[in-house]
């Protein structure tokens, strides 16, 4: 039997076509049907490129339908390929190294031969430095990490990568478009009892105005811009499933594994969140911890003497991923009311996934796409979910709970 070290190793690469030089003809070509290829701008006469439609389009659906002889499934790839203007090559090839990452990560945490990386037996220290906001890492996020590093190295496509486990960003290389910022497994402390995790990520692009800066400088103000800024965004959920749910700006849209062909399928095009639900998610342990604004919201909700009048449901798993992909389905609010959530690799990533499905991500007084980050581990309390919900929930006077009276963060 193979090793655990071994099981962690990456195929072996075609040395004649290696990922980063694929085209995107290439890229998205399938060969378990009879398909042109995708993702290609379609050219005119006069040799330009014609304008694509935006993901999530009928027009899109309905030609993808056709185009797959009336199949009503679509990969990943090839719904990028097909999708609007601002979805070009560089981006197609960045996601297509992102979500190989994801499928070893998947395959990783599901595997018995490393299961001990998910425990904290394997060594995992807090950071050196006592001012750092970073959790203490475990073996398995640090595997993560690693993985996707590699990809994202070897897509060519980006310059900088700025991640939960590390300290400060890892410069890549230079003149590559994106910025990529990463929680490489939120939740691992689930691990061992099976609780789903996941990947948050969000892509920027590359401020080439910051290329005369030196690399420490440049990679920092990379990795700090604003969530207005961002190119796309997105979470990978490691459940009975494992689903990529990811928005460029124009929708939300989810994919599922599908694991006889290894690859992601669309599921859930389009996502609306509704507009208000009925369910809170939300650690009740903490109840008497609560500034009284967030008490009284919580009560009345779950009386339904709220604005809506039907009683709330709490539905509560400690897996910020699988706990917002309720949400972003089912609707209603996830909130954490502490300053516990990092701006940088979680709030900013789900609130524009949430914002682009129609509902709202705040710190309980502002948007969250609307802060200035000013530190790569930068924490704050976060809610998100249905645009009523949340509008309810912030009429209410306090609900930031400022102290942490005696539990670690």
């Amino acid at each position: 039997m193979e090793s655990p070290a071994l099981l962690l190793s990456p195929p072996a690469a075609n040395p004649n076509h290696p990922p980063s030089s694929l085209s995107p003809h290439r890229v998205l070509w399938s060969p378990r049907r009879n398909l042109r290829p995708l993702g290609c701008s379609l050219s005119t006469s006069s040799g330009r490129a014609t304008r694509r439609p935006p993901l999530g389009s009928p027009r899109v659906v309905s030609e993808m339908a056709s185009s797959t002889g009336g199949e009503s499934y679509m990969t990943l790839l090839e719904y990028v390929g097909k999708g609007g203007a601002d979805v070009g090559d560089d981006l197609v090839v960045l996601l297509c190294h992102l979500q190989y990452a994801c499928k070893r990560i998947a395959a990783l945490v599901a595997s018995p031969f490393n299961a001990e990386l998910g425990r904290d037996g394997g060594g995992g220290v807090a950071s050196s430095s006592s001012s750092s906001k970073r959790d203490a890492p475990k073996p398995l996020d640090i595997v993560s990490n690693d993985i996707i590093l590699a990809s994202l190295r070897k897509s060519g496509k980006v310059a900088v990568m700025a991640s939960e486990e590390d300290d400060v960003p890892v410069w890549i290389t230079d003149h590559s478009p994106f910025v990529v910022v990463v929680d490489p497994l939120d939740g691992s402390r689930n691990i061992d009892v099976s609780i789903p995790t996941g990947t948050i990520f969000g892509v920027y692009n590359r401020l080439a105005e910051l290329d005369h800066l030196p690399i420490e400088e440049k990679a920092q103000l990379n990795s700090l811009q604003s969530g207005k800024r961002l190119v796309a965004a997105g979470y990978i959920l490691y459940s009975s499933a494992t689903i990529f749910c990811i928005s460029f700006g124009s929708g939300t849209h989810a994919f599922m594994l599908d694991h006889s062909t290894g690859e992601f399928v669309l599921t859930h095009p389009s996502i609306q969140v509704p507009r208000r639900g009925q369910i809170y998610s939300v650690n009740d342990a903490r109840y008497f911890d609560w500034p009284d604004g967030l008490r009284r919201y919580i009560d009345t909700v779950r009386q339904g003497k709220g604005q809506f009048p039907k009683k709330y449901s709490a539905r509560y798993v400690c897996s910020l991923v699988a706990d917002f992909h309720r949400t972003l389905i089912y609707g209603g609010v996830v909130m954490n009311p502490r300053d516990h959530l990092r701006l940088v690799y979680e709030a900013n990533p789900l609130s524009f996934l949430i914002e682009h499905a129609g509902g709202r991500g705040s710190d309980g007084k502002t948007r969250i796409l609307s802060i200035q980050p000013v530190e790569l581990h930068q924490r704050l309390p976060l809610f998100l979910g249905s645009v009523e919900d949340m509008h309810e929930l912030e009429s209410y006077d306090s609900i930031q709970q400022k102290i942490n009276p005696g539990y670690d963060v």
